[in-house]
């Protein structure tokens, strides 16, 4: 009893029981996250090789796309690899992005893609491929974990 007396003035929590929890002042609370804030990522190695045939290297092989909000982003050689790489992290899951493969500056066809999209908007027209079926960009769809 008098070791519970002294909690109650001493402010210790008794033994018994739940621990207090004191109450924090609503100012003092952190917002709750914005579940956008929290978004899932991943992240993709693209790769890129000469074509069947063709011997003669590229000055420059590079990537542009909503992912790297139209900034090009080059690949590195890999001579054991015998192909040009880079692994971009941070891409958004539970969207589909648009993007290219630029070869010296010209759109290049990544076999790799998961599909074919109509370009959309000025960025996207600017590095459009032509095919059978008009335009077109590249399509990563988004990854899950």
């Amino acid at each position: 009893m008098v070791q519970s007396f002294g909690n109650a003035f001493l402010g210790k929590p008794s033994r018994k029981g739940a621990p207090i929890i004191p109450k924090i002042p609503s100012g003092m609370v952190a917002p709750a996250q914005n579940p956008a804030e929290r978004r899932q990522t991943y992240s993709k190695v693209f790769r890129w090789r000469l074509p069947e045939g063709q011997t003669q290297e590229p000055a420059a092989v590079e990537i542009i796309g909503t992912f790297t909000n139209w900034q090009k982003v080059p690949l590195m050689r890999d001579g054991v690899l015998d192909a040009w790489h880079v692994t971009l992290h941070h891409l958004h899951c539970g969207r589909m992005h648009h993007y290219m493969l630029l070869v010296d500056g010209q759109p290049v066809r990544d076999k790799h893609c998961d599909g074919l999209a109509v370009p959309h908007g000025p960025q996207e027209e600017q590095y459009q491929l032509m095919t059978d079926r008009g335009p077109r960009v590249l399509m990563l769809f988004a990854q899950t974990k």
